[in-house]
């Protein structure tokens, strides 16, 4: 996935910061949530012997998710002025590329929470990667062939996603093409709502920072400052698939009143993990920044990158506990609507804090350690709560 990026030795620090921009409103979307959702539910239904709900819940996400689409693609097609002037964006095609890539992005994380709900993580595993090579070789082909740029290179991810999803569909084809059986939605509204707020919250935290940026600064400091930042969030992609194997297991677990310390495990290796990753970028930094990037982009993305990596840590030990909490039958709507708040007191101080690039990343990083603190909050909260599932015995959850 983040090969992509050397491409932008081919391209201007200008459209590099396109690029940056538009990656960064898919980014932001509900992909992570939609997936835990899927995954959760899957778990359940597996685990309670129920397939064909799964049906019923892919097929009826399948065409809310077509419809709502529709209609925002329509409202951003009429917008399409003004979004471009307020990025700063000369040529529309970056944008037209976009609306696409979004719609993949919220559908191929049903079946990738369908596969990983499953635990048949050695397809989930073959979808990521062949998404990564497809979203790769797209690019390279766009970029240095054909002589696109930004715009290429969201056409790579485009193709990228329609790679991925081709064999998501195939082979969770299982579970969503067996006869549907009638679904329980104001339960799963109940239990649905608390982890879509919760992880809404997390991906704002994630990635919203580069629209600011974007929107905020000149276009060379925001290609400069995309650098950085997607050196730094190799951290978190690094550690996420720590969580992604351990959430379904957590699930199980909680139906079926299990005990497991899996979430101690997980909790100690993310922070290893993503500690070690840090120092090694605050170390090597202008290093890996030379390899990937031009000369023009060292300064100011070497003297970001250590405090940009270093705001990750919260970040990825706080989605740990997140994902423990939220795989708890109990409702988290109070954690959901808090982290979501968090999230938007986020962008606000966004608003307000720019003066620079690193007052920018300040920001991030006292929103990060908020959230880190508010999850380990309500994980200590649930284990002072009596009749607690016992899956709660580690430090904290995935």
């Amino acid at each position: 996935m983040w090969a992509v990026h050397f491409l932008s030795k081919a391209i201007p620090e200008r459209e590099y910061g396109d690029f940056g921009a538009f990656l960064a409103v898919v980014m932001v979307l509900p992909a992570i949530p939609l997936q835990m959702l899927f995954a959760q539910q899957t778990a359940r239904a597996l685990a309670e012997n129920r397939p064909g709900e799964i049906s019923s819940l892919v097929r009826a996400s399948m065409l809310a998710t077509v419809l709502v689409w529709s209609l925002a693609a329509i409202l951003v097609l009429a917008c399409q002025e003004s979004i471009l002037k307020q990025w700063k964006v000369s040529n529309p095609a970056g944008l037209w590329f976009t609306l696409p890539v979004v719609l993949l992005t919220l559908v191929l994380p049903m079946f990738w929470g369908v596969l990983q709900g499953a635990q048949n993580f050695l397809w989930l595993g073959w979808s990521l990667i062949l998404t990564s090579f497809g979203r790769f070789a797209g690019a390279a082909f766009a970029v240095l062939v054909v002589g696109a740029f930004a715009p290429g290179m969201l056409s790579g991810v485009l193709f990228g996603l329609m790679v991925g999803l081709a064999l998501a569909v195939y082979h969770s084809r299982a579970y969503w093409t067996v006869k549907p059986t009638p679904f329980a939605w104001r339960v799963f509204s109940k239990q649905a709502i608390p982890l879509m707020l919760a992880f809404i919250g997390f991906q704002i935290l994630f990635t919203a920072d580069t629209m600011f940026v974007k929107a905020f600064f000149d276009e060379n400091d925001a290609g400069y400052y995309v650098s950085a930042g997607t050196l730094s969030r190799a951290l978190m992609w690094l550690v996420l698939p720590l969580a992604a194997v351990m959430f379904p297991r957590l699930v199980h677990s909680a139906v079926k009143s299990e005990k497991t310390n899996l979430t101690g495990i997980v909790l100690l290796g993310t922070g290893i993990l993503s500690a070690g990753g840090a120092m090694g970028l605050a170390v090597l930094g202008p290093l890996v920044i030379r390899i990937v990037y031009k000369e023009t982009y060292v300064e100011v993305a070497s003297s970001l990158l250590p405090w940009y990596a270093a705001v990750m840590i919260p970040l990825s030990l706080a989605n740990v506990l997140l994902n423990q909490l939220m795989a708890r039958p109990q409702n988290r709507l109070v954690l959901g609507i808090c982290v979501l708040a968090t999230a938007c007191g986020y962008m606000f101080a966004l608003t307000r804090f720019h003066d620079s690039l690193s007052s920018v990343l300040k920001v991030m990083g006292v929103a990060n350690m908020v959230f880190l603190l508010l999850c380990a909050l309500f994980t200590w909260l649930d284990r002072k709560r009596p009749n607690v599932c016992s899956c709660e015995t580690g430090v904290g959850g995935a």
